[in-house]
């Protein structure tokens, strides 16, 4: 198993659901984990679920340009660089396109779109600095097939796929990988207050026929951040137990 030690990880997103189980996977592998969150009730629970000096929260609105580059300034100043940025922040707001409000169309894009802007490049200028770091974007198999009722939060995730091939081009020649991962029905925190016959439909449409764990998407994570994936950089992975073949 591939080992960070000494390596310094921003997860965006990072107090709960797979940002919670990513944090647990570079946490478990030796790594130094920074969860960037809103929701700091969540986060003070992380921490005294994970009991490890190596995991610190910092309560950051990734929407908040300025406050990403305050906090990623503090992340400089105590440990001196950034290895391995998880662009896991998100939210969704879902109407049919006759219902959606400017608002649901507005925050989802703020959240999704922007928040993964400004982290990008607050990150890039001390990667590229240093010559190397990896990049990691959350989209989702619906940012590839498009979803009923979801225009913007498909909006923002057919975007992060094409500037994770953007900063892939911009970077790479600097040391840094960028790629993303489009993680299928998962089952998150959420998942909980759905019917279950709609969790049965979702299985049934699985090839693998059940849901991916948080944990699924860690390990993905884990895999393209270390040296073992050193030659991809531009391109999404699906991890979806084969729901878009």
């Amino acid at each position: 198993m591939t080992d960070f030690n000494n390596k310094v990880i921003l997860i965006t997103g990072g107090a709960n659901g797979i940002g919670k189980a990513t944090a647990m996977e570079f946490l478990s592998r030796g790594g130094t984990v920074i969860c960037w969150d809103i929701n700091s009730e969540q986060g003070d629970k992380l921490l005294a679920e994970a009991n490890n000096p190596l995991l610190k929260f910092m309560k950051v609105n990734v929407t908040d340009r300025i406050a990403v580059q305050k906090a990623m300034s503090t992340i400089i100043d105590e440990h001196g660089k950034i290895d391995v940025l998880i662009n896991n922040a998100g939210i969704t707001r879902d109407a049919t396109l006759k219902k959606m409000t400017e608002d649901q169309w507005q925050q989802v894009l703020d959240v999704n779109l922007s928040g993964v802007f400004h982290c990008t490049q607050a990150a890039a200028q001390h990667m590229t600095e240093a010559g190397k770091g990896v990049i990691l974007n959350a989209a989702s198999v619906v940012g590839l097939y498009g979803n009923f009722g979801q225009t913007n939060y498909v909006a923002t995730k057919s975007g992060v796929i094409g500037m994770t091939k953007v900063w892939a081009r911009e970077l790479g020649k600097k040391g840094v990988r960028v790629n993303a991962i489009a993680p299928g029905f998962i089952a998150t925190e959420m998942v909980t207050t759905i019917p279950e016959k709609v969790i049965s439909d979702l299985e049934n449409k699985t090839p693998l026929g059940c849901l991916g764990q948080p944990e699924d998407i860690a390990m993905a994570y884990a895999f393209l951040a270390s040296d073992q994936a050193k030659f991809i950089t531009g391109t999404t992975l699906s991890v979806d137990g084969g729901l878009v073949i």
